[in-house]
This record gives C-alpha cells, structure tokens and sequence, in this order.
C-alpha cells in the first residue's frame, strides 16, 4: 500500500513541484532525474530529505529540505510521519537554479551540511555552493562505516584487511531514551547507485537528546546466493557521538569481525569538566571556610588555656 508523506507544495502564493525530467539528447540542456537525498540533519532519528523542487508558474527552481515531522493530516495516519517542506531556510533559499542537493559532513563532526550544485551563466556552467548546518542543540549522533574487508591481492600475515566502503550492509541500534522508553533506528548503507545518488560512504544515525550507551548495535552484510547463515554481529556499549569502523573479516565469521571506535567530543564535555571543575572549587571554598573558623576556634581556646593559667599562678 503506498501512502503519500508530501502532498503541500504551497508557500504563501506560490506553488512548487518536482522537476520533470526532459529526456530530449537533442537538448542542450541538461536534465536530472527526481532524486530524493536522504539524510538526518538535525539528529532526531528520522531520516530528512534534499529535493530539487521547481516554481509551476516561473522558471526558478531551488534546492528545499524535506522535514520528517509527526503526521498530522488522515491520509499517512497509518506510518505517523510525514514530510514537511522547510521554506524558511533562508542561506539554501538564496541559491537560484540549482540542479542536485546532497548531505555531506565537511567538517567530520557528525553533523550533516549540504553540498548544492547550480547551473551558472549557461547552460554548461555549473557551480557548486556548500552550507555550514548551524544546527545547534543538545543532540547526539553515532557515525557507522561498514568496509569490505578485502585486499586488492593476497593480504600479508597478521594484516587485517581493510578493503573500502560497500552497499548492501545494514545498521541497527537499540538504546534507551531519556524518558526510559525503548528506541531503535537502522539504515542500510549505499542503498541507492544511479540517478545521481551522491550519497555518504557511511551512515549517520540520530540518537536525539538521548545520551545514554547504545545497549546493542547490530551491523549485517549481504551474503551469498545458497547460503543459508545470516552474516551478522553485535556490539554492546557503544558510545556516543562516536564513528564506528566495522571491518567484517573473514566475511562467513561473524564472531572474527573487528570494529575500531573513534569519539568525537562535543561541546558537552567542556561544559561537564567546567561544572565539574566549578562544583570542585564550590566544595575546596567551604572547606577552607571551616578549617579557618575551625583554626580561629583553635585559637581562641588557647588564648583561654594560657589566660587560666596564669590567673590559677596568681
């Protein structure tokens, strides 16, 4: 059954639409296929979408992120979410013709920035824009990259073949949330290889406020025609705002995968060590306050002992 999750293309007076494409090779212009590029831009756990979508009464077209928010009309009642066009991005509304919009994490820091790329003065002129996500909130991210495990030949001894990224392989995680509740994501990896796909070479899952340990993270690959054993592994305690490298070698024993874990620190944790370092100095200032009174206290009993003393002499 398909259910429709984007249906309003209306902002304000204008209405916009997908690009069709022209298979015309007597054209000079160049037309790209309708293409979603999926990605998880603000780190909620459903996956967001770039779309090329085109003015029905004029020639602009722009590049507008789809939003997966709750569902609030009858017709996608059944899968409770939906897609809602973000007209409001204004730095990717400044961008005129452009032709395809990907995710693309420029600075290695878990969250996704988009690439856009735009026709130029002709037709045969391109340019492409890049977009910094400013999104700022306490969310958290794990980035899980599943290689091939091979070699281009014969691998030397007590040398773990690393090979490069692969499509087919799936990721899923289990974790709990910060109001108790059981959560679970997953996405397979290079689902997508024609019609422009430009997607990432690993997966960028959202965990939203939620910074507990991932309890169970569940990484499988395709397996061969005939064979009946499932190609997967588990891993528990996974930390958050990491990348995960997953090297599954030899690919038929699950039990022999290795997986080398690399932590992005986020602001969070300079904001931690500053609480923890100001709570130390709150708890060192109280009790220098007390050992001085304490001394004082001290003090004024001897200067009574010695006081007594020579009052008894007298």
């Amino acid at each position: 059954q398909w259910i429709p999750v984007l249906q309003d293309f209306r902002n304000k007076d204008t209405v916009w639409g997908f690009v069709p494409y022209q298979n015309d090779k007597s054209s000079a212009e160049i037309s790209f296929p309708i293409t979603l590029h999926i990605g998880d831009y603000n780190m909620d756990g459903y996956p967001d979408a770039l779309a090329i979508l085109k003015n029905t009464s004029g020639s602009n077209q722009q590049a507008f992120l789809l939003e997966n928010v709750p569902c609030n009309n009858v017709s996608c009642k059944s899968v409770r979410r939906m897609f809602r066009v973000f007209w409001e991005l204004s730095d990717l509304n400044q961008i005129k013709d452009a032709v395809v919009a990907t995710f693309f994490d420029i600075y290695e820091d878990g969250i996704l920035d988009i690439i856009v790329l735009s026709k130029g003065y002709s037709n045969k002129d391109f340019a492409i824009h890049t977009l910094k996500n400013n999104f700022e909130a306490d969310a958290y991210f794990v980035k899980v990259i599943v290689l091939s495990g091979l070699c281009s030949n014969d691998c030397p001894r007590k040398i773990t073949p690393f090979g490069v990224n692969q499509p087919g392989p799936y990721i899923m995680y289990t974790t709990v949330d910060a109001n108790g509740y059981l959560k679970n994501g997953s996405a397979g990896q290079l689902s997508q290889s024609a019609h422009y796909a430009l997607q990432l070479p690993y997966n960028v899952l959202g965990l939203g406020r939620s910074a507990n340990f991932l309890d169970h993270l569940y990484v499988g690959i395709p397996r061969p025609l005939g064979e009946k054993s499932i190609r997967k592994q588990e891993w528990t305690a996974i930390i958050p705002n990491s990348q995960l490298i997953v090297i599954p070698y030899p690919h038929n024993v699950p039990r022999s995968w290795s997986a080398k874990l690399y932590l992005t620190p986020s602001n969070i944790v300079l904001l931690t060590a500053i609480a923890l370092i100001g709570v130390c100095v709150f708890i060192l200032a109280i009790i220098g306050i007390l050992h001085w009174q304490e001394k004082k206290a001290d003090d004024r009993e001897k200067r009574q002992e010695a006081h007594r003393f020579h009052f008894d002499a007298m």
